[in-house]
Parts: C-alpha cells; structure tokens; sequence
C-alpha cells in the first residue's frame, strides 16, 4: 500500500461529522482539521496527510477515548486499505444519526434552509432512514478489478493497487464468492458482477483498459458523479472485449409489476431495496402534493423507474423519459413498449426540456453533479406545479434545492435514506411547489406551511 505523506501528529477533541465520511477537530492554531477514522465527541492522535491553505486532513493512527458508538470494523476489505466502507467502524444505527445530522448542516450552508424553514417542512427537519434492516450484504450491483495473478480484488482507497484476499461487507455474500475462480480471470481486467430478484449471479470480465483508458488509475481517481463515471465507463467498454463469466449479459430486475432487463456492465441500484423505496417515495411525494396527474416528466430517467410509478401508482396520462444514456433507454423501451403514454427522449437533458410538451409533474434525478443552474433555469421557466428532486450528493442536492427556491419554488418534505450503509453517503429526496401553486387539498387539510429557503 502506498503511504501517505505525512505532515506531523496532533492530539484532537473531534467535535462534528462532516460531509464526506470525516469529521471536525481544530487545531492549536485554531485550524480545522478534518479527520478520517474519527468519531466526533472522540480524543484522538491524528497524522496530518495533508496541508492545505486554511484547513489540514488527517488519518486517526490511535482513539485515547473512544465513542461508545465505535465498533470493531465490520468490512475486512476497508480495514486492510480498500475504499469501499468508510465508516465500518461506525455502529450502524449511530452512522444514521451522523448522516441526518450531516444533512440538516449541509441544508443549512449550501441549501440557505433556516432552522425555522426546517423546522416548518412538512414532518420536521429530515432525518436519514434505512432502506431494510440489513447493515451488511445488501448491495447486489459491484465492481471489482483483477490483479497481476489474475484474483480478484477491491481498489484501494486513494492509491493504486487492489486489496484481495479480503472481502467487502456490503455485498451479498452470493455475490463475490469468486474461490472457484481464482487465479483464472484475466489480469489487470475488470469485473462486473450481479445478483438478479431471483438470486441468480451474473459475472462479466471486462478486457484490461489500454494505457488511455487507465489514465488516473495510478493515483487519486476523481469523482466526477454517476454519470460522468459511467460515461468513461462506456466509451472505455466500447474500445474493451467482454466475457460472459458466469450468467447471461443481462439481469432482471422488478419494481412493482413491472420487469427490466438490465446489462450487468449498465447502472442499476446497488442496494437491494433502493429502487422500490425511491419509487415508493416520489409517488407519495407527489400524491402528497397534487390531485391531479397529468402530463410527467423524468428527467435523467434511465431505465424509468419513476416513470413505471408514475404510471402505475399515480395514472399519469404521460410521461416523458429523457437521458442520454442509451443503454438504460434500450431497457426503459423494452419494459414500456406496449405503454403508448411513456415516451423515451435520448437526449441530453438541457437540450431536450424546450421541445418537451408542457408538464404538470416533473422528477429530477441528475447526476452526481447536480442538476445545476442551466437545468434548473429552463425546468422552472416551464412552469410545472410540483417537482420531485432525487440527489445522490447532498451537497450539489442541497444547492439545486437553493436554485429552485430562486427561481420560485418552496421545498416543502425532504427525506433522507441511508443508501450505502458503513459509508458516509447519502440519498435525499425532496418535494417542491412552485409559489405561485395553490396547495393541494391533502397539503392544506394537514396544515402544511411551505418551507422558505434564504
């Protein structure tokens, strides 16, 4: 394993949980010190790593007074260098309690939430909930790399080089159970694996990447958000051979009634409950808020899960899917291809909103990156009543909720769910009316006060 440089060892009082699975120390000097491995209300000694302008980042090398919400790390794969879990070390239930704390502060910074406006969402300031009761073996979506002796491993966190021999403690254990195959992938491949609703494995080994493709693989990989990432993925898979290992290329998968065939190199929820819940919760969002149905769209909608809820659960007359991904489109097309009410647009979203018919209803779920300004601008001069916002990084979530609020919408429930447990993200989800839009009749017998964002 590579080391990180060092810069020196201090003895800190962690104080907070910052985004990003650190938490918050100060320095002698009055410097904020963001500290992995840490849990706040902890006494630790900390190696700087790092020595930036205004602030440092260090690494726990001993806890002098632990929290008793510290465990013996569940995830063998992170405590031996990986970047998988995070926050193994963490008790789940108290990895929650962080995380909902993590994602009022960001609210309040980047959102302009008030403690008032928080408090006036309809069920309170948002707290994060699970998605089922498992802490360990729920993802059934993961990627793993191949060595030089041909064994499968997990990257390590921040360098390059894999961890094997370890296992990873959010997959199924169906999953990377891969002793038969030891020694027999390709080195320097790649593999993608899946378990299907019916338990089924799926395993394709993709091609090792030529020197372009493998750019940044030595060092620190940024991240640049979901789709991004899955754009390099695909233009490196399209210049990359593949093998069926074990399965079929595709999985199946099902939401409600309905089924999509997804190929195991494309996106999917990683968690086992992720789908049905998030699909669960936008149509609740949006019966909360409207009485009427109309017109949809999906924005960013791959395989249109929410786009099938839409439907489904709420009888919407149309929908309208719109990414630029065209293999969730493929799916997307062929689970909906007797539904003359859904209509698939492989577009960019910017592009695509000036020619899409006006809509009642709109679900937006935007990379990693956010939807951000220019996205926004052109949604809110469309004029829908309700819009439901699914963010994957609370941050750029919390600073489209601010834009929106801009450009005349109230953010009225946000709920937070704990995506990935034993690390530090989070999934938010958020409901907003425009300002101009009279509550519907279910708001306003409950009383609910639109939320103000500063």
């Amino acid at each position: 394993m590579t080391s990180a440089p060092s810069f020196g060892a201090l003895t800190l009082r962690v104080r907070r949980p910052a985004n990003g699975g650190s938490a918050i120390a100060h320095a002698d000097d009055g410097r904020v010190v963001f500290v992995r491995g840490a849990i706040p209300g902890e006494l630790v000694t900390a190696t700087v790593v790092e020595d930036r302008s205004g602030f440092l980042v260090a690494e726990v090398t001993e806890v002098l007074e632990p929290s008793t919400h510290r465990r013996d790390p569940l995830c063998s794969a992170a405590a031996h260098g990986a970047g998988c879990c995070d926050l193994a070390y963490v008790a789940v239930e108290h990895a929650r309690t962080l995380k909902s704390e993590i994602l009022t502060d960001v609210l309040r910074r980047i959102g302009g939430f008030t403690d008032d406006a928080l408090a006036a969402l309809d069920g309170g300031p948002p707290t994060v909930a699970a998605l089922d009761d498992a802490g360990t073996g729920w993802r059934i979506r993961t990627r793993m790399g191949v060595d030089a002796h041909g064994r499968a491993g997990l990257h390590r966190r921040g360098a390059a080089g894999l961890v094997v021999g370890h296992p990873c403690a959010q997959p199924d254990s169906r999953l990377t159970d891969l002793t038969a195959f030891d020694g027999r992938f390709t080195p320097d491949a790649d593999l993608a694996l899946v378990l299907d609703d019916d338990g089924a494995r799926h395993l394709i080994e993709i091609a090792p990447a030529d020197d372009a493709a493998k750019e940044g693989r030595g060092g620190r990989r940024s991240d640049g958000g979901r789709r991004a990432a899955q754009r390099r993925r695909r233009r490196h898979e399209r210049a990359r051979r593949t093998r069926v290992v074990e399965g079929l290329p595709a999985a199946r998968h099902q939401v409600g009634k309905r089924t999509w065939d997804i190929p195991v190199t494309g996106f999917w929820q990683g968690h086992r409950a992720a789908a049905g819940v998030y699909a669960q919760t936008v149509a609740d969002l949006v019966a909360r808020h409207t009485d009427s149905i109309g017109t949809c769209w999906d924005l960013y909608g791959g395989a249109g899960i929410f786009a099938a809820t839409l439907t489904d659960t709420l009888h919407a007359q149309a929908v309208h899917i719109v990414d630029s991904d065209a293999g969730a489109l493929a799916a997307a097309e062929a689970t909906f291809a007797d539904d003359d009410g859904i209509e698939v647009h492989r577009e960019e979203v910017a592009a695509a909103i000036g020619g899409l018919p006006a809509a009642g209803v709109v679900v937006l779920d935007p990379p990693r990156t956010g939807a951000g300004a220019q996205v926004i601008g052109q949604l809110a001069a469309a004029g829908p009543d309700v819009v439901v916002h699914v963010g994957c990084d609370v941050a750029r979530f919390a600073r489209d909720l601010a834009l929106l609020a801009e450009n005349g919408y109230q953010t009225r429930e946000i709920r937070g769910f704990d995506a990935f447990p034993l690390t530090h993200h989070i999934e938010a989800i958020a409901v907003l009316v425009r300002s101009n839009s009279r509550p519907s009749s279910r708001s306003a017998d409950r009383g609910a006060s639109p939320a103000t964002v500063d």
